[in-house]
Parts: structure tokens; C-alpha cells; sequence
């Protein structure tokens, strides 16, 4: 079959009032949502340490507990990370973010373990540990991140403003840990350490619950129809700081209601295919967070509110295993690295695989607790932990085989899998994108393909370096990663592709039979280059076992130009011959052989790689073969296994 599409685009929502699904579903009487809410203790869906049967060792997740526990021993009796003020300034002197946030999320980790072994043991020694570490919090001048705090531009400052506090995603990190810990152990610490639930309560409040109502001009919130993974991760935290320290019923109704509008934008915002233009890496703090989000709201509310049911979280919830390449490998458009570590927060996809009954997500999720790797790790933050420790389900989940899907086509970002046969990874799979280039995290990558053998890629998307300043300025589109230059599509006459989503690919066609292809043009992502088209078609010849790019142009006559190349960029071992490269992709891959007509000339560049962003993925290099088509109109380039290493 074929699929017809044109250019991609998110749901635009405009400000003022609106009705997204939910408003519609579920109407905005914040009357009858004072009445649907729980009150605070009952309506968090976690067992409390009081209930200490849910908190015997048996009962809980052992893999996540061990993790836990080895964590707690590790830190004991040693100081507790400070985040200093030099750190926090550097961000605005020489762009260095990592290095004040590194600080942060080491105290949070700590804090987390400190709170889930004094939930296990009642131990005083942990719930002193818990008391340091929320002081600590209390104490710390700013809970956002300074990649986000807009004080300099506000205040003309390089530090916090602490009476102007911004609510970002670390602000909505912090508030949700302690919601949690108050939740979790909230008599044990009016025992122990009285008055420390009030300060969690001022310092809250000042934070981020004032400002959340107050200050309703968040870039986040989505107003101008600019709905990314901000929205349903800060909304959510900010619904567990609300059900659980919120006592006036009336506002706690209040937040409530602005927390559901908000989510609300988010989910109009989401494509009926549920795909993500952000990329797999931040479905996890996007997509996922909305699911966690709506689900703590559906058991606040006794069920009253549930959305799980929409169809865009439904197919949201595929999400995952339609992106699944194989093993550790996964589909890397827009900033996420190919490579991935067991340490997501896989629970999460079981749990919302379970309540839309996708029992091919839920086996993705259960897969990766075959090697007993700690899937959910304590920098995933509290809640998760929390839920995943004390998830019967989860702790019960056995090992299964991930579904691997034959094809995936997401009309809405225009992104196309597809392997040999559905349930295995071996043998060559294609992945091509068209879009735009101004979605969210974007590359300038429309036209990019990756090809993976046996699941590893060979012919490969690059994907993120360690962000800095400049990952989100105005030099983003220098970093070569972002580049359409180091991306495995044209580059015209010497022009790379413009930013901007109305360099979009056109008359865009995928075929889904025994060949799968993705046909599109590329020309409007070439302006000032004279290109009056760019067809191309990457296909997937499944009865042979065969990739064939095949690319043919147009150019508005010039006297001279610079080269026009076909740009591919590979992993691993590269030797190349006149019209060949020989690709030895990491551990697992066969070898792959990149074929085109020998008399069109190739340059071999080397990216040595000191990122480890990048290097965790693919070692130290990368190779760009740049091959010369200026002097043709139309070229093929094969990519097979080669056959001394086929299965």
C-alpha cells in the first residue's frame, strides 16, 4: 500500500480559553473537580511507609531495591554534593552547563535513595539522612537549572534571583521529590524531625505553586501553539506537589484545573499516530510524563478522569517499539543518542502499556529486565522509583521478546521503518525521514536515512553532543551533529539545508509491500542553491535483502559552482575502493558494502569523537564519505550484506 502526506506540523493551539480532548471530555467546572479529588493523603497511588506490608522486602521490586541499596552504601557518611555559585555562573561566561547540574542531580539521587531506604527500615539514621537532604533543598537558592532561569535577562543576573524564582523543569523536579517524600513518609518525619513539612510547604509554595498561578506566561504552557516535552513534565509534577500539599480545597482545585488545561495543550498537540518529533530519547520526558501525569490525575480522581482511551495516547504508547532497531539500538531523529542503557525508566511504558492493553509495548518494556539491569534508576527521580518498586506487576514481569514491527509509517513526522521480517532484527533495516526542519530538538536532516544490520547501525544518525549555551542559541546549526552537512543527505552546490519549517520535503510517498520505500522532494530545503528538484526515493528490497537510495535532480543552469555531494555517514571500520565502502558497524553487525558507479570520485572524512554523548554510541569516530555527483543528474547507491558475513 502508499501513503500520501504532506508537510508535518504539531496541532497549533492559539491563547486565551481553550478546549483541547480532555476539556472537552471532561468540561472545566472546577466545582465538580473539587468534589472528584481525593483528599491529600489518599491521592497519591503509592503506599505510604506506614503500610509496611507493601514495604517488606518481599513485596517490593528487587532489582530496582538492590540498585537502591548499593547506591545508599556507596554514600553513607559522605558529604553531601554542593552546587556552587561559580558553577552556576558559567553557564553565562563560557556556556558550561553540565557542571552545576551534574551537582544538582547527584543531591536529588542521594536525596531519593536516602527517602526509599527510610521507607524500607523506619531506620532514624535514613530519616535524618531524608531531613539533610530536604534542608538542603530548602536552602538552595534556586531549584532551576541556569540553562533555564531567565534572571539575566529579568535582572541582569549571572545567579538566582531568589524573589523572582523561575519554574522550570529542575523547579518541577524538586517540588515533585518532596510531594513524594511527604507522601511517602510524612508521620515518620513529624515524629522524628517536627516542623520539616511545614518548610517543605512555605518553601513549595514560594517556588513554584505561586508562581505556577501566578505568573501565566511560562513559554511552556504551550499559549502561542508551541507545545513541547516541557508542558506535560513540569504539569506533572506540579499535579503531585498539588494533590499532596495542597490542603484549601479550593485552590487545591484550582491548580488542579490550570494543571489539566495545560495538559490539555499537550495532548491536542499530539498526532493521531502518537509520534514524537522530539525523538525517542525525549518520549521518555514527554510523551511519558503525559501518561504518568493523566494517570496519577485518573486515580485522584477515583477514575473520574481517565483519558486512556484518547486515541493519540493509545498510539503514543507504540511509540517505543515501533522505534526499536535492535537490542540497545533505537531510532535517533532530532537530540537523543542510537545507543541506549537499560537504565530508563522502563516501568512506566509496562505500566501504560497495560492500560491501553498494547501487548506490544508491554513486551518491549518487559524485555529489557532480561539481563537484570537496573531499569529504573534513582536519577529517574522519586516518583518513578517509587513506582517501580512497588508495582506488583512490574516485579512480576517476565523477560519477553521485544516485537520488532516489519513497518511503521508516521504520517505525522513523516518517518518510516522497516525491516526484513516482523520479530527479528537480523538482515539490513531501513529507516528514512522527510518532515521539516524546525521540529522541536531539530537536525536539519530532511531526506536522512539510517541503515542497521542485524540492529546495529552502520549508516547512521549521529545524534547529540553534551549540551551546552550553545545547543540552544544561536550558534546551534556550528554544531556539526545538528548540521544537514554530517547528515546522510545532499549537500547542493556547497549549500547545506536551511533551518526552518518551511524547508520542508514535498509530494511525499511511503509504500508499505514487499519493497518498502519513502519517496519525497528535497529541493525546498536547498534555498539560493538553484535546485528546481531533488527526488529521492530510499528502499527496502526485503526478497533480496537490498537498500537502494536513489537520488535524481535538477539545477537551474550556472556558469560555476561549488560541488554538488551525497553525503553518508558510517560507523565503525570504513575502507573504501573506487565505487565501494566496506562498513564494519560495532558489536553484533555484519559487515555492510555501499556500492555507486566508480567513476563518480569519493572523500573520506574522519569525526574523531571526545564526546561522550557521541563516543558511548559509536567509540571514537565517525566517517563521512562525500561522494562528487556534480557533474550528473541521477545516482543510485546500494547498500547490501556482505556475503562472507550474511547469517
Amino acid at each position: 500500500m502508499s501513503a500520501h502526506t504532506t508537510s508535518p506540523g504539531r496541532a497549533a493551539t492559539a491563547g486565551g480559553s481553550f478546549a483541547g480532548p480532555l476539556a472537552t471530555r471532561w468540561g472545566t467546572d472546577r466545582a465538580r473537580l473539587r468534589e472528584a479529588l481525593r483528599d491529600p493523603a489518599r491521592a497519591l497511588a503509592v503506599p505510604p511507609a506506614t503500610d509496611r506490608t507493601a514495604w517488606t522486602e518481599r513485596a517490593l521490586d528487587a532489582v530496582t531495591l538492590d540498585r537502591v541499596e548499593a547506591l545508599g552504601a556507596a554514600t553513607a557518611g559522605t558529604p553531601w554534593p554542593q552546587p556552587l555559585a561559580r558553577d552556576y555562573a558559567r553557564y553565562h561566561r563560557d556556556g558550561d552547563r553540565v557542571t552545576y547540574e551534574a551537582a544538582v542531580f547527584a543531591r536529588a539521587e542521594r536525596l531519593t535513595v536516602a527517602t526509599v531506604l527510610a521507607a524500607r527500615t523506619l531506620d532514624d539514621a535514613w530519616l535524618d539522612e531524608v531531613a539533610d537532604g530536604v534542608v538542603l533543598l530548602c536552602e538552595q537558592s534556586t531549584w532551576c537549572w541556569p540553562a533555564h532561569d531567565d534572571t539575566r535577562a529579568r535582572h541582569g543576573s549571572v545567579l538566582p534571583t531568589v524573589t523572582d524564582p523561575y519554574l522550570d523543569l529542575g523547579a518541577g523536579e524538586v517540588v515533585g521529590q518532596l510531594a513524594w517524600i511527604d507522601h511517602l513518609l510524612g508521620e515518620a518525619l513529624d515524629a522524628r524531625v517536627p516542623g520539616l513539612r511545614a518548610r517543605i510547604r512555605h518553601e513549595s509554595r514560594v517556588r513554584v505553586l505561586d508562581p505556577f498561578v501566578g505568573r501565566r506566561d511560562w513559554h511552556w504552557l504551550g499559549l502561542d501553539g508551541d507545545v513541547h516535552n516541557w508542558n506535560p513534565w513540569i504539569h506533572g509534577n506540579v499535579l503531585v506537589a498539588a494533590l499532596r500539599l495542597v490542603d484549601d480545597p479550593d485552590e487545591r482545585a484550582t491548580i488542579v484545573g490550570l494543571v489539566v488545561e495545560g495538559l490539555d495543550r499537550y495532548v491536542a498537540s499530539l498526532p493521531d499516530d502518537g509520534a514524537i518529533d522530539e525523538g525517542f530519547h525525549y518520549w521518555w520526558n514527554g510523551a511519558c510524563r503525559a501518561l504518568e501525569a493523566l494517570e496519577a490525575l485518573a486515580h485522584a480522581t477515583d477514575g473520574a478522569l481517565d483519558a486512556r482511551d484518547l486515541p493519540c495516547l493509545r498510539e503514543t504508547v507504540a511509540f517505543p517499539h515501533r522505534m526499536h532497531l535492535g537490542g540497545d539500538w533505537f531510532v535517533n531523529h532530532a537530540d537523543g543518542p542510537a545507543r541506549i542503557s537499560d537504565e530508563l525508566p522502563w516501568r512506566e511504558l509496562h505500566r501504560a502499556a497495560a492500560r491501553v492493553s498494547d501487548g506490544d509495548a508491554r513486551a518491549l518494556a518487559a524485555s529489557r529486565r532480561r539481563s537484570g539491569a537496573p531499569v529504573t534508576a534513582p536519577a529517574h527521580g522519586l516518583g518513578r522509583v517509587l513506582r517501580a518498586l512497588t508495582d506488583p506487576a512490574w516485579r512480576d514481569a517476565a523477560a519477553s521478546e521485544p516485537p520488532l514491527p516489519r513497518d511503521v509509517w508516521l504520517g505525522s513526522t513523516q518517518v518510516l521503518v522497516a525491516r526484513r521480517r516482523a520479530g527479528s532484527a537480523a538482515g539490513l533495516t531501513l529507516v528514512a525521514k522527510g518532515g521539516h526542519n524546525g521540529e522541536h530538538h531539530n537536525h536539519d536532516d530532511v531526506g536522512s536515512f539510517v541503515v542497521a544490520v542485524d540492529g546495529v547501525p552502520a549508516v547512521v544518525d549521529a545524534g547529540r553532543p553534551t549540551y551546552t549555551a550553545q545547543t540552544f542559541g544561536p550558534d546551534r546549526y556550528l554544531i556539526r551533529a545538528m548540521q544537514s552537512s554530517w547528515h546522510n543527505v545532499p549537500e547542493v552546490r556547497g549549500t547545506p539545508q536551511a533551518t526552518g519549517a518551511e524547508h520542508a520535503a514535498r509530494d511525499v510517498v511511503a509504500t508499505l509491500d514487499d519493497a518498502a520505500a519513502l519517496a519525497l522532494d528535497l529541493a525546498d530545503c536547498y534555498p539560493g542553491a538553484g535546485l528546481r528538484t531533488w527526488r529521492r526515493t530510499a528502499r527496502l528490497d526485503r526478497s533480496v535483502g537490498r537498500v537502494t537510495v536513489n537520488d535524481t535532480w535538477e539545477l537551474e543552469p550556472r556558469d560555476a559552482e561549488a560541488p554538488t555531494e551525497l553525503h553518508l555517514l558510517c560507523a565503525g571500520d570504513v575502507t573504501t575502493t573506487p565505487g565501494t565502502a566496506t562498513v564494519r558497524p560495532g558489536p553484533g553487525g555484519a559487515t555492510v558494502v555501499l556500492r555507486w558507479p566508480p567513476d563518480l570520485a569519493v572523500r573520506v572524512d574522519e569525526w574523531t569523537l571526545d564526546d561522550p554523548w557521541l563516543s558511548e554510541s559509536w567509540g571514537d569516530r565517525l566517517t563521512r564519505l562525500a561522494i562528487d555527483v556534480s557533474h550528473v543528474r541521477s545516482t543510485d547507491v546500494t547498500i547490501v550484506i556482505e556475503e562472507a558475513t550474511q547469517p
